[in-house]
């Protein structure tokens, strides 16, 4: 390869300016009629032309090879029946006729799973930008169409673009489309979520406008079923019934016909709607006005999800206080309205150091009993008068209270400990600073005085006081949930009396167990999803031994994972899951349904194979879209500005345009004319006008 160069001793506006200077020259000379203007003018382009330093280049060059890019759609869409084997065989002959082309390469890109779905656009985009333009000679996919990142695909591309599709002329589906549910739901309201069952492609006619039987679980049990015609939407409705995730599961089996739907893994979709509380409603009432009243208070009111309606007894029916009753400023207790009328409308009532003095005839108290027994919460906080004739269990409230009084009030410093069961339930275990026994250890604080109870047959005592007698029981009643203190003193923690101890957490555990909380439960199974369907999962039990935990997979396939202790009552293992859907974890009779990856696998979406997001890079780079059912096409060549399709004898072909791309080697550079040619070009010029314009005078001075 040879060619002419430059190499200028000075900026080009510079030589540009000699040359202006030149013609200018010439011109005014040969205006004002002076000879020998055409080889002055001619001297100072030859001095510009010297300044410019023409160069002669000389080098080898070398041929490049053309790219052609062929893009491998293996996203999950594309393992639908008959795609893979369609793909290979397709990709394997397209490999072959492009290698048979002369001077031609194939830069082969993948394209698997992303959360994203198929990003074929990004993945096509990138591969083009790593090849240079003058070496692209055409872009080749093999896809289903599907690209979850149509704005991605480049919409233009220096050479034809062509996209080969998969799939089947009579392919068809039918798939459940989520419309609108909410991530969460108020506990006890219905809850609605809007569907629609769609149909895509060449659906049947022995399917077409039939409806789907549409069926709803929640957490694994089957609330309704209903009908549910094609491309319509319906609305839904469930009542979540505890607080937490609450696994919502809608699907419909696959229609029967021939051919068969694509896939059914659309057919359900699973949605997580997490169950919360309209604000906890609280009954507290204190017997009487004592130092801990506040602790419970507090710890009530701190807590914005709570409204509180708080009654402290001041004056006794027994009371022999003359002042007349319209001159006081109390509020009368509505004990009707509270524990007759309304007791349904409270989460959980609370009686702080309340003594039967005759303000609750004896139905109130077997009303609270039946609103335990029904799902309610009751918690008791128990003085001395536990001790005495007036306490609550001498009440008909009494047979639901976990623990009896023996009649004895101990006096004197002591300091609760945690029980065995009180280190495996959720309620007291990793409470900070509990005792340990270790000298120099952090330890609570003492409390100074509790009633001596019994425990009744089948409650946890889950604290101890002094000689190891019950100071916090936990019994459930039903469908319901009572706690009992036997000691008022609790608020010396929140006074830090020798270094206090967890006072507000202890009691908001208590007060959130009564309520069902299921971080709370003591017999749970929980379960932590983090990246890549990685499952944590965390088996609690007042038991010695848990597991193995049996997993129920989307496919009805089961498998066991076994678990490690991790502390009292705390079993885990770290499970990974095969793929998204909905699992079931089981150890017994304690159950969890998991729903892993999307509500509804975006792969899925769109399952009937279409070219449309590919349409204008085709269209502008005179490539095309073709149906692989058709067979795979012919690859030729032909020049950039032609149609790089068509069909021709033996069937349709597609094109890519060769680029004659080439670099050059081991370049050299030698002038032109060496520099004293340059001076004796411009000298000789010089000369010439000089002795032109002199034999014109001579002339001019013989005639």
């Amino acid at each position: 390869m040879t060619r002419l160069g430059f190499d200028p001793l000075l900026p080009w506006p510079v030589l540009a300016a000699l040359a202006v200077l030149a013609l200018a020259v010439a011109g005014w000379a040969a205006w004002n009629g002076l000879k020998g203007w055409a080889f002055r003018g001619l001297a100072i382009l030859a001095a510009a032309l010297a300044l410019a330093v023409p160069v002669i280049q000389s080098g080898i060059r070398l041929a490049l090879s053309d790219i052609v890019i062929l893009l491998d759609d293996r996203s999950a869409s594309q393992s639908l029946p008959g795609r893979p084997g369609q793909t290979d065989a397709a990709l394997d002959e397209l490999t072959a006729r492009i290698e048979a082309l002369p001077n031609t390469e194939i830069r082969r890109v993948t394209v698997g799973d992303d959360d994203a779905g198929s990003l074929l656009g990004q993945a096509m985009t990138r591969a083009i930008a790593a090849e240079p333009d003058s070496r692209l000679a055409g872009v080749i996919a093999v896809t289903d169409g599907l690209a979850h990142d149509p704005a991605m695909i480049p919409a233009q591309v220096p050479a034809p673009v062509h996209v080969l599709l998969t799939g089947q002329p009579a392919d068809w589906d039918r798939r459940l489309v989520i419309e609108e549910a909410p991530a969460f739901a108020i506990i006890g309201q219905p809850v609605t979520i809007r569907v629609r069952v769609q149909d895509q492609g060449a659906v049947p006619a022995e399917i077409q406008g039939t409806p789907a039987l549409l069926s709803l679980s929640v957490d694994g049990q089957v609330a309704q079923s209903l009908a549910a015609p094609p491309d319509q939407s319906l609305e839904l409705q469930f009542v979540p019934e505890h607080a937490g995730q609450n696994v919502v599961r809608v699907g419909f089996a696959a229609p029967q016909s021939d051919p068969a739907e694509l896939t059914d893994r659309n057919n359900s979709a699973a949605i997580q709607i997490q169950g919360v509380r309209d604000r906890l409603r609280v009954l507290l009432v204190s017997g009487e006005p004592h130092a801990g009243e506040r602790t419970w208070r507090n710890l009530l009111k701190s807590d914005t999800n709570v409204d509180l309606i708080h009654f402290t007894i001041l004056r006794s029916p027994d009371n022999m206080d003359p002042v007349p009753v319209d001159e006081m400023s109390l509020i009368a207790f509505p004990t009707r309205e509270l524990f007759m009328e309304r007791i349904k409308d409270f989460d959980l009532i609370i009686f702080d150091r309340y003594s039967v003095r005759g303000i609750l005839p004896p139905e109130y108290y077997l009303n609270i009993q039946h609103y335990v027994e029904e799902g309610g919460a009751l918690l008791v906080s128990a003085g001395p008068e536990m001790a005495t004739v007036q306490s609550l269990n001498l009440s008909p409230l009494g047979g639901i209270l976990p623990a009896m009084p023996t009649g004895r009030v101990l006096d004197g410093a002591f300091l609760p400990q945690l029980t065995d069961e009180g280190q495996r339930h959720p309620v007291t275990s990793g409470l900070s600073g509990a005792p340990t026994g270790a000298e120099g250890e952090d330890h609570w604080g003492r409390w100074l005085r509790m009633s001596q109870a019994r425990a009744r047959p089948g409650a946890q005592v889950v604290l101890s006081g002094r000689d190891d007698q019950p100071l916090l029981v936990l019994d459930r009643v039903g469908q319901g949930r009572v706690a009992q203190l036997t000691s008022d003193q609790v608020w010396l923690w929140g006074r830090g009396f020798e270094g206090g101890g967890p006072q507000l957490e202890l009691l908001r555990r208590i007060a959130h167990w009564s309520m069902k909380e299921p971080e709370l439960e003591e017999e749970t199974l929980l379960a932590d999803v983090g990246r890549d369907l990685r499952v944590t999962v965390t088996r609690r039990t007042m038991q010695d031994e848990a597991g193995p935990i049996t997993i129920t997979g989307p496919d009805g396939s089961q498998s066991e994972l076994p678990l490690t202790e991790a502390g009292p009552g705390r079993f885990t293992a770290t499970w990974q899951a095969p793929g998204p859907g909905i699992y079931q974890l089981r150890d017994g009779e304690v159950s969890r349904v998991l729903a892993l990856g999307p509500a509804a696998p975006r792969e899925f979406e769109q399952t009937v194979a279409g070219g449309d997001a590919f349409r204008a890079v085709t269209e502008a780079t005179r490539g095309a879209i073709m149906n692989l059912s058709d067979g795979v096409p012919a690859v030729r060549t032909v020049r950039p500005d032609r149609d790089a399709h068509g069909e021709g004898m033996t069937g349709d072909w597609i094109a890519i345009t060769p680029r004659d791309a080439a670099s050059v080697a081991g370049l050299t550079h030698r002038p032109l004319l060496p520099g004293w040619a340059w001076l004796a070009l411009i000298a000789g010029l010089a000369l010439a006008g000089w002795l032109s314009e002199g034999r014109a005078r001579l002339r001019g001075a013989q005639g």
